[in-house]
This record gives C-alpha cells, structure tokens and sequence, in this order.
C-alpha cells in the first residue's frame, strides 16, 4: 500500500431559567417528558443519564475502531477530500483506481486508530455530568446526548485525535505523497481559475473522524432510546422506559 500511496502522492445552562425553574431533575423527568415511571430519585435518574451515555459511547468507540469500521460504512467512510474531486476523477481517468482506493483506505484507518484512544476522553466528560446537564438531555431531541458529548469534548478529543493521525498517515507516506500533490494543484488553480484544496491532510482526517465518531454514538443514543432491547440493565429501562 505504501508504493500505491507514493504514486498519488452544552449544555444549556440551568442558571438562565426563570423561577418556575422545576424544583428536581425529578420533576423533569415526569412533567416535562415523562421519562420515568415514577419512583426515581435525581440520583438514580442521573445515573441512568451516565449509564446510557457511558454505553453509547463504549459501543460507538468499538464499532469505529474495529478494523475497516470507517472504511465499510457508507455514513462513516472518508473520501478523497471533496474539494479536490477534480484531482481524484484524473487520477482514475489515468487508470489509478488502485492508488486512489489505497489513498482513502488509509485515510479511514488512521481515523479508526484515532477513535480507538477516545474513550476516556468521553467517559471523564460522563463522569462531570451535573443536573443541569441532565436536564438539558431530557429535555432535548433524539440527539441531546451526543450533543452534551459533542460540546464537552470535541477539543480534547481533536488534541488527542491528530498526532495519532499523523503517526498513521506518515506510517505510509499519505502526508508527503498528498501534500505536493495539493501544492501543485493549487498553483495550477491560480492560472485555471480552480478551487484551491487544503495541503493539511492530517487536519481532514482528523475531523472526519470526529464527525464519524459523534455519527457512531448519536445512532446509539437513538437506538436506547427507542429499542427497549437496547436497555441492557433495570434501571436504564426505568430511565427510558416512558419515552
């Protein structure tokens, strides 16, 4: 694959609220989206929150980093960056489909390599949910959840994310091979009149895997919500049993 590669080259804060501001996430629960069954302290409903996120996002995490998790999935898999669609519709008019396909291959598996450090990043961010926070996820849509997730960490995780993606992508020379390429493309773009693409490949990958990531634990989110089975303990069927 090298050689083919050469080729190419939140939450809401609670402190805004009025005064009739309900008195306990409790009260949340049954008078805004009669979540529970009732019976449920804000501890326990809290710690239902922790759990579904908590398991949302360890399946998310495992399903992303398994082998070819990006690559064999329509939502999740990267392709040539878009902006140089023209370079990668060359490249096959020239026969190079090998490469190409390499070229995004890899691509998607530094972003697999990626995911698979994301974990504790995501469960500190479980960890440090409060009441508020809770609140805000009840009352929110299908993707509240995710969204709290989304909010808490997606600047740790780019930290954590782009030097694995470079260690991949260097590992076979994506970086050296795409940045001249794009380089001299974007000369070239200058007297052609083209869009210019960006040299920063690493940048790409690692917020494609960010968004597959995000993609990954939003589908989990809905999956408990909805799907009674996907309710693995009592108490996360208490939490979302009334939904």
């Amino acid at each position: 694959m090298r050689s083919s590669v050469t080729l190419l080259f939140t939450g809401l804060m609670v402190g805004s609220c009025t005064a009739q501001f309900p008195k306990s996430l409790k009260e949340v629960t049954n008078a805004v989206q009669g979540v529970t069954g009732g019976g449920l302290t804000n501890d326990e409903v809290v710690a239902g929150l922790k759990e579904a996120l908590e398991q949302g996002a360890g399946q998310a995490v495992a399903t992303g980093s398994a082998v070819d998790g990006f690559w064999n999935d329509d939502q999740l898999r990267i392709p040539f960056p878009p902006e140089a669609e023209k370079v990668r519709s060359t490249l096959l008019g020239l026969g190079m489909r090998g490469p190409v396909e390499d070229f995004e291959h890899t691509m998607n598996t530094a972003a697999e390599q990626a995911v698979k450090e994301a974990l504790p990043i995501l469960r500190d961010a479980v960890l440090g949910m409060s009441i508020g926070d809770g609140f805000t996820i009840l009352r929110g849509g299908e993707r509240a959840a995710t969204n709290y997730l989304q909010d808490k960490t997606t600047a740790p995780l780019r930290e954590k994310f782009r030097p694995i993606v470079e260690q991949a992508n260097d590992e076979v020379a994506l970086t050296n091979a795409w940045q001249p390429l794009a380089s001299a493309y974007n000369k070239a773009a200058l007297f052609t009149g083209g869009r210019a693409v960006d040299p920063d490949l690493d940048a790409y990958v690692t917020d494609r895997a960010l968004d597959g990531l995000f993609t990954l634990i939003a589908r989990e989110e809905l999956r408990i919500r909805e799907d009674p089975l996907a309710r693995t303990s009592e108490l996360l069927k208490r939490v979302f049993g009334g939904q």
